[in-house]
This record gives C-alpha cells, structure tokens and sequence, in this order.
C-alpha cells in the first residue's frame, strides 16, 4: 500500500491553521529520498490529467456561485511563505513542515506536508477545512468523494520505497 488513512497528527502548523475545523482528513505514505521542498512539489505541483479534467468541472460549476477558480496574477512560484504550488499558497514553513491553503467566502482551506521521519508513512498530508457559511458545509459534503480520490492520487506521485 502506498497511500494510507491516518489520523491527523497534533503538530505545531495544524494546532494554529485555523480557528476551527470542520473537516480534517490525513493520508500518508513513504518518501526518505526528497527534501520536503521535493516532497510539496510532487504532491501539489503536478496533478494527473483525471484530476485536471475534475478542476476543470469543479471551476466550471463553482465560477456560476462567485467562488475562485483563477490564481492570483503575478504569481511567485519560489518555495516561499506568501509564494504558491499549483492553486495553494503557502502559509508557513518549518523545518519538518509546510502548510498551504486558500481562502474563498465559502471556506479556509488548509493541508500540511509533515515528515514525521518515521520508517514507513512518514509524509503525513492533513485537509483541514474551517466553513465560512451554509454553502460551505454543501460544497464539502458534494465535493468529498470526489477530494479523497484526488488527494490519496496525488499523494502517490510522492512515494518512493527506500
């Protein structure tokens, strides 16, 4: 198995991510090889083309509610707080930990990449999601299937057996 369910880890990014979480999920799998730099990269980098064809959809649908769907323009893609990888800026960096997220009326959206440094499963990928409002809460529970599937995929794109 290269991708697992886990339960989210109490570190120091996701005790301060938000003020309250609704949803929180946390998958892991193995990677020793890569910094954790490599590691955000590889995950939320470079998705695989089913997962484009989905934000595809979702921007499609969600753009009729007023909701984001465009990256800011002028972008810095450098690994930097303040900076994004793919559609996520980053919020903060620490040593064994980045958090990365987006802000909409809907909902905060955060995920942290934590190298517990572990033998096996020691890239922890944790959503955290605060709901702004109703709508909030509808658009996570339509959306959740289809997020596990998406993010369990991209978290394989960083597993590397030592």
């Amino acid at each position: 198995m290269k991708v697992k369910t886990e339960i989210a880890p109490e570190t120091a990014l996701i005790k301060e991510a938000l003020p309250k979480v609704d949803f929180t999920d946390t998958f892991s799998t193995t990677n020793h090889q890569d910094t954790l730099e490599n590691i955000t990269n590889l995950i939320f980098g470079k998705e695989p083309k089913w997962v484009t064809l989905l934000f595809k959809i979702r921007n499609s649908i969600v753009k009729l509610f007023g909701l984001k769907t465009e990256m800011p323009k002028n972008v810095n893609t450098h690994f930097k707080v303040g900076s994004y990888i793919g559609f996520f800026q980053i919020f903060n960096i620490i040593e064994n930990e980045v958090l990365l997220g987006a802000d909409d009326s809907h909902l905060k959206f955060r995920v942290s990449i934590f190298n517990s440094q572990e033998k096996d499963f020691n890239i922890k990928v944790t959503t955290l999601v605060q709901y702004n409002n109703t709508f909030g809460k509808i658009y996570m529970t339509i959306i959740k299937p289809f997020h596990c599937l998406v993010v369990k995929s991209m978290i394989k794109n960083a597993h590397k057996s030592n």
